[in-house]
């Protein structure tokens, strides 16, 4: 067992360990929770390491990366590859090249392991050990060895295999959805083991909780922070009256770019609009396919991965922004399109309504007809879309800094520690 350290008092810098299985912020909502939490932790005063496995985060100056080879058998450059085959030597990455051939997404489990075996050979001194969302049997044995040990779960990754699986049209495709999710029940079982977790809104608090069958007090609910950094307003920047933007980071049911689309082949056949999709749908895939399917390609564009420079003058020249998703367990879309002060329609799906609030028009999930009436409503009232757009900004501002939530974070952390000594 590790010994706690019993003479730091409680105003102490503390020494903070992050674990994310895969850390680039232009991977998902997860990279952007590691690049801006370990730099708002830091600027708290605190001594922040992230470790990491490819692809690999940004972190701040006087943040420590430790990286984490792993196989990063879904990098584009050599995909479902392995780069160089001494690189099967190891056993742990034999199993990770094994499980991706079964059709399973391997990472967060041999990710825990490499974790696991350099904790426990090296015994790095830390007051805590923050783990973002892999909940691997190798980050539960951390905790077993003496390490005060809180995990993140951004939403019931439930949700999304039982979206994908309802999707699914043939038995293949549904074996092929239920062989990738296959590691949600290792992280249920570590889940219920952990002393707290950390959720980013009520609504996901509910449905982890009944879904994982974890209990309401082992929460702490700490909303994220949306990133000033990329996202503000640029009043120079004339505002177009006929521009729909919609992000659309992951090609999935869940995202409901689908019902966006048909809604927006309604509204043009009525209207001079155009369609912006920030983000890169594949080739050959549904969100493609359905452009052409309803003759919309003329006035529907793919911007392809952008910078994250680029957003703000994407954004800056929208008359709205949509989130269509059939649920998020927070919404950094959203949060992202409000910074910018940019009126935002959104579904209520999941915890958007939370970070909404009445700052944007909310719409039912699925639902077309109720996304087109949001939108047209939009394009004939200006006022209120100038109104929205301010109430949007006026709310991030208010609620959602990385500072607040860090300081948040902060509480659990050492609610934690003290629970261990």
């Amino acid at each position: 067992m590790i010994p706690v350290a019993t003479d730091r008092k409680s105003s102490d810098p503390l020494r903070i360990c992050l674990l994310t299985y895969r850390g680039n912020p232009a991977c998902g909502g997860q990279g952007v929770y590691i690049k801006y939490l370990s730099r708002a932790l830091r600027e708290l005063g605190h001594q922040v390491d992230v470790i990491s496995g490819p692809p690999y985060p940004d972190v701040a100056q006087h943040v420590t990366l430790h990286r984490f080879p792993g196989l990063d058998l879904y990098n584009p450059d050599h995909l479902f590859k392995v780069k160089k085959l001494k690189d099967l030597k190891s056993p742990v990455n034999q199993l990770e090249f094994l499980i991706m051939c079964l059709g399973g997404f391997p990472e967060p489990l041999t990710f825990g392991m490499r974790v696991y075996r350099y904790f426990r050979r090296e015994l790095p001194q830390y007051d805590v050990v923050h783990d973002n969302q892999c909940l691997a049997y190798g980050v539960y044995r951390i905790s077993r060895i003496g390490y005060p040990t809180v995990a993140t779960i951004h939403h019931p990754i439930t949700v999304d295999r039982d979206t994908e699986m309802a999707d699914a049209k043939t038995w293949r495709e549904k074996l092929k959805v239920r062989r990738w999710y296959a590691f949600i029940g290792m992280q249920m079982r570590v889940s219920r083991r952990l002393a707290r977790i950390i959720t980013v809104s009520e609504c996901s608090k509910q449905d982890i909780g009944r879904t994982f069958k974890i209990p309401a007090h082992r929460f702490r609910v700490v909303p994220n922070g949306i990133s000033t950094d990329f996202f503000y307003p640029l009043p120079h920047v004339k505002r177009a009256r006929n521009h729909i933007v919609v992000t659309n980071s992951a090609d999935t049911p869940l995202k409901g770019l689908s019902y966006l689309l048909d809604a927006f082949a309604s509204v043009r056949k009525k209207r001079d609009i155009r369609l912006t999709v920030i983000g890169a749908p594949k080739e050959n895939g549904r969100v493609r396919n359905l452009v052409k399917e309803l003759g919309i390609h003329d006035c529907v564009t793919f911007t392809g991965r952008i910078e994250n420079e680029e957003f703000a003058g994407y954004y800056a020249k929208a008359t709205m922004a949509v989130i269509p998703s059939v649920y998020e367990g927070f919404g950094m879309p959203a949060g992202e399109a409000m910074a910018c002060g940019v009126p935002v329609i959104s579904t209520t799906g999941g915890a958007l309504p939370e970070v909404v609030g009445d700052a944007g028009i909310l719409v039912p999930p699925r639902d077309k007809d109720a996304l087109e009436y949001a939108i047209v409503t939009l394009l004939d009232n200006p006022e209120m879309c100038d109104r929205l757009g301010r109430a949007g900004l006026d709310r991030v501002k208010k609620m959602y800094t990385w500072h607040h939530a860090a300081k948040k974070i902060e509480d659990a952390y050492r609610e934690t520690i003290d629970a261990h000594r």
